[in-house]
């Protein structure tokens, strides 16, 4: 009953951490959008810490370090495909493929076992993502195959981090996940400030041609071609839209500081979970995080829903009701 109700609970507001991540990554990029929330997850850890608790053992700490790595991927690859949308297809995509493989994991490789009623409750949670995220109707919208791949990876990673920090020790409380954020936060930062660079210098090798194409035209002018060629674009006034950049950039900065925090918690949450029951029934209760996005962009962007995501969505909380009973 804990396990289901953490991983669940859990899951609720992992929805709501990814639907602001995927709007700031519009403006920001998923890099840097990540990384901010990133670090707003740890400032979280660390004031939760007193009241949590935790054991700081080498171990628990490597294993925060990995899930850090695999993290930042997953969640890089989650925002980018989120950007790209439709969020109400791709994120069930990325929470079906983190179901399966830790369930997978946990039944093969870490023997776990399941009564009747609890296989039942697995397999119909399965369905219920799958069901999220079918859209059979005329003109709904279609993911671009970027789009899918995207989730697919994103997928892919985030049922690693789960199998990575189920490694961890019930004494360790939240130490690894302060070892993930450390880590995480100091990769995306570096991965864009790498990304940063090379764009500048890809502008300066693409702008010096056009310099010496201008100075040739200034030349020219001195010898009584027309002027104000170059003169009316290096003096035109800045577009109407400028004005409106720093807002938005602000506005941005603070989905993605609402978004770590609402990611770390649910990190939390999830964690908690694992360490109450089993891997397979916290990953699959993990993996209907999509239920908090689809509704967020149902209400927010006006994202077209089919009926049948409703009922994968009602099915996803019977599928709860039965790994809880389990």
């Amino acid at each position: 009953m804990l396990t289901a109700a953490l991983s669940l609970s859990g899951a609720l507001v992992y929805g709501a951490a990814d639907f602001l991540g995927g709007l700031a990554t519009k403006r920001l990029g998923a890099l840097l959008a990540t990384a901010i929330a990133a670090v707003a997850g740890l400032v979280v850890m660390l004031a939760s810490l007193p009241l949590l608790g935790g054991e700081w053992t080498t171990a628990d700490l490597g294993w925060g370090a990995l899930s850090g790595v695999v993290g930042s991927v997953a969640i890089a690859l989650l925002y980018a495909s989120l950007a790209i949308g439709p969020m109400s297809i791709l994120s069930p995509l990325t929470a079906l493929m983190s179901a399966v493989t830790p369930m997978l994991w946990g039944t093969l490789v870490g023997a776990e076992r399941f009564g009747a009623l609890g296989m039942w409750g697995l397999a119909l949670a399965l369905l219920a993502v799958v069901l999220v995220g079918f859209v059979p109707e005329r003109g709904a919208v279609r993911p671009s195959a970027r789009g899918l791949a995207l989730a697919v990876g994103s997928g892919l990673a985030i049922g690693a981090y789960y199998i990575v920090i189920s490694h961890t020790s019930d004494e360790s409380g939240t130490v690894p996940l302060i070892a993930n954020r450390v880590v995480s936060a100091s990769l995306l930062f570096g991965a864009f400030a790498v990304v940063a660079v090379a764009h500048r210098l890809r502008r300066r090798s693409v702008a010096a041609p056009a310099v010496s194409s201008t100075s040739r035209a200034e030349v020219g002018a001195a010898d009584g071609a027309p002027r104000g060629g170059p003169s009316a674009v290096r003096t035109a006034p800045p577009s109407v839209a400028e004005p409106g950049r720093p807002a938005s950039a602000r506005s941005a900065l603070t989905l993605a500081l609402f978004g770590g925090v609402l990611d770390a918690i649910a990190n939390t949450l999830l964690l908690l979970g694992i360490r109450a029951g089993d891997l397979a029934v916290a990953a699959v209760l993990g993996a209907m995080y999509p239920a908090g996005t689809v509704i967020l962009a149902a209400l927010v962007l006006r994202e077209r829903i089919a009926p049948v995501q409703w009922a994968g969505l009602a099915l996803a909380f019977v599928a709860a009701g039965m790994l809880a009973l389990a």
